[in-house]
């Protein structure tokens, strides 16, 4: 089974990046106030970008270097344009 390492944009404009097995399940979760602390806090918009992984190591990788980019490169991440 897949692990897939995605970015919720928020209501606030802010970004988060987690990853999981199930990523209709997580997303659920998110927006019923279940989830991560920060989606309780800046309630989820919209699911703006999603990666697949055939490894948990793999995508905790990922998630790691995501949650290091700038707001501005997160942008040009999900909109595969430059800022």
């Amino acid at each position: 089974m897949p692990y897939y390492v995605y970015i919720i944009q928020c209501k606030d404009g802010s970004f988060y990046t987690g990853y999981t097995k199930n990523l209709d399940s997580r997303m659920k979760l998110h927006v019923n106030g279940k989830g991560a602390r920060y989606t309780r806090m800046h309630k989820p918009k919209k699911l703006v970008h999603v990666e697949e992984f055939s490894s948990r190591l793999e995508a905790i990788k990922r998630e790691k270097r995501i949650k290091k980019l700038t707001h501005c490169q997160k942008l040009e991440l999900v909109k595969s344009k430059p800022c």
